[in-house]
């Protein structure tokens, strides 16, 4: 049998990516946005690096139902019953819970990864290796496999996994512990003593361990997802999805599994990730010029500025001068201004701020 056929790919496509607001907004949050000028949204580069390893029938899509014009419009390529739309929100593991078990009814030999939707990937070479030594360890073990990368900063932002004794592939450890964004102090330990790593947000395991780690997490649902019809139908995976997706708790994948979930291991990987989550994270990854600026598909004349993030929208121009680590981006109706170093808290802050003194359309 081809190992090709038998894995498959559920992409996380349901956030709102409000921590890059105000490019990435409520109705079109950032993963189907050309945030780079590539030709291709976010989305759509992970789905073609995804389709390069895989047919394309079998890489899955969870989104909110809101969303489900544009994914249809960016992902062509999905067959319909690929496409899981959450009438309401649930965060990640309804929606993994759901497309896995459509995975396991299609190939009860199936091997799954989970992925971000915007995920930032410098090396895909050293990528297409890692998923593929992932891939070769879960269809061998009953196990949940998270792909970590060496944190080269302190950063509060990120989830960090530590790792414990050596499995039998190398580079691949039991996990020891795990930390959602720890405060800098304790990010700043982490980082020195060398044993942690941080959560890509990318989980490996096959169909059938996956649909019994979730079973766990939500024993009654998944109850009625395997019991009450052997085999779902279009019709029936709608019907599902309308009257007892809301019956989930809420609950994300990264939390699910690393937080309560036994025997899970953690790979240590070299592709080069970022988390296209927050302005800060785009600094550090991006190429920036010889005055440490970094410009994301914007025109714009600088003079005396340095350690900047600066995207605008097309057609508008941006003339800077004096300006020291700041970001600078506008969308539309709003332009927004801030001290880099204090921007995820910022965000989050002048969202709620916004939304209630201005209303939805500045949001």
């Amino acid at each position: 049998m081809d190992m090709n056929n038998a894995n498959f790919c559920v992409i996380l496509a349901g956030g709102r990516g409000r921590r890059l607001w105000p490019y990435s907004r409520e109705k079109k949050p950032k993963q189907f946005i050309d945030f780079f000028g590539t030709g291709r949204t976010l989305i759509q580069t992970t789905f073609d690096r995804f389709a390069k390893i895989m047919p394309k029938e079998n890489i899955y899509v969870c989104t909110n139902v809101e969303f489900r014009d544009t994914i249809d419009e960016q992902l062509s390529d999905i067959p319909e019953s690929n496409i899981i739309s959450e009438p309401v929100s649930r965060n990640t593991a309804p929606s993994v819970a759901w497309a896995s078990t459509l995975i396991y009814q299609r190939n009860p030999k199936a091997n799954i990864i989970i992925t971000p939707s915007d995920l930032f990937v410098l090396n895909e070479e050293s990528f297409d290796d890692n998923v593929a030594k992932g891939f070769e360890f879960v269809a061998g073990h009953d196990i949940v496999l998270t792909m970590g990368v060496k944190p080269t900063r302190p950063e509060p932002g990120y989830g960090y996994i530590q790792a414990g004794a050596p499995s039998d592939m190398e580079n691949v450890y039991t996990v020891k512990s795990f930390t959602e964004k720890p405060e800098r102090e304790f990010a700043k330990m982490f980082v020195e003593s060398n044993e942690f790593y941080w959560n890509t947000g990318l989980f490996l395991a096959n169909a059938r361990h996956l649909g019994r780690v979730l079973r766990k997490l939500f024993p009654e649902q998944m109850e009625l997802l395997t019991d009450s019809k052997p085999d779902f139908t279009l019709t029936d995976s709608k019907d599902f999805i309308d009257n007892r997706f809301s019956s989930f708790p809420n609950l994300s994948i990264d939390y699910g599994i690393l937080e309560r979930t036994d025997n899970v291991h953690v790979m240590l990987c070299d592709f080069g990730w970022a988390d296209l989550g927050t302005w800060h994270s785009m600094y550090e990854c991006m190429r920036r010029s010889d005055d440490d600026n970094v410009v994301i598909d914007s025109d714009v004349i600088l003079e005396d500025c340095r350690n900047n993030v600066i995207k605008l929208d097309k057609g508008k121009l941006a003339v800077i001068n004096g300006l020291n680590g700041y970001i600078v981006t506008e969308k539309d109706n709003v332009l927004f201004i801030c001290k880099k170093s204090d921007s995820s808290a910022l965000v989050r802050k002048y969202v709620n701020e916004v939304q209630i003194k201005y209303g939805e359309k500045f949001v």
